[in-house]
């Protein structure tokens, strides 16, 4: 396969002369749990307590499905845009940049909460406004839990070794992905919406 990163050590390069800057940018996998899955927790209680189980678990599903397309859309379509301004160069590299170029660093696998928090209020905005009350809680749990699952996955995919047939053949996807052509192959947990859209 063609060398298109620059290292695959664990270890992470500095990308803010800021030390807070640099702290924020960094995050151990096992964040993202302690942040969201309160949250999820909170959203399930409330929808099942509206809705009952049955409509709940649909909500759920649903807010599950909607963050597969979610996940493809925001790695094609944001992560992997390429901009030509040089400051639009560094938000890039901020962003998703330096995971290509240094895809095993340990640090920068899984999404920092100085984004995570940001993005989910943002999602959690746009939903209020345009799904029913009644359909907000569940679904928005789905979205959160779908999220999770994907750091979670993000994270195991770069430093798991699988047996089972399903993980290997979703690590063997990604690492597609990153060494072999990072213009195909984006979703992660998925390669569903790859087969929908003609990029697997």
């Amino acid at each position: 396969m063609k060398k298109n990163f620059i290292s695959n050590s664990s270890e992470s390069i500095r990308m803010f002369k800021n030390p807070i800057l640099e702290g924020l940018s960094k995050v151990p996998y096992f964040i993202p749990l302690i942040v969201f899955v309160p949250v999820i927790g909170y959203f399930c209680w409330k929808s099942v307590a509206m809705n009952g189980p049955v409509l709940f678990t649909g909500y759920l599903l649903l807010g599950l499905f909607i963050w597969t397309l979610t996940e493809y859309v925001m790695h094609r379509f944001v992560f992997h845009f390429y901009p030509k301004s040089e400051w639009g160069k560094r938000i890039h590299f901020i962003f998703h940049g330096v995971h290509h170029d240094y895809p095993n660093d340990a640090k920068r696998l899984v999404m920092p909460p100085s984004a995570s928090i940001p993005l989910a209020l943002a999602f959690y905005l746009l939903f209020k406004y345009t799904l029913s009350p009644v359909l907000l809680d569940g679904f928005f749990a789905g979205f959160l839990l779908g999220y999770l699952f994907y750091d979670m996955t993000h994270y195991m995919l770069h430093h798991a070794q699988f047996k089972n047939t399903f993980w290997k053949k979703l690590k063997q996807q990604h690492m597609l992905h990153h060494y072999d052509d990072s213009t195909k192959k984006y979703g992660v947990t998925s390669d569903i919406w790859d087969k929908v859209f003609g990029t697997r």
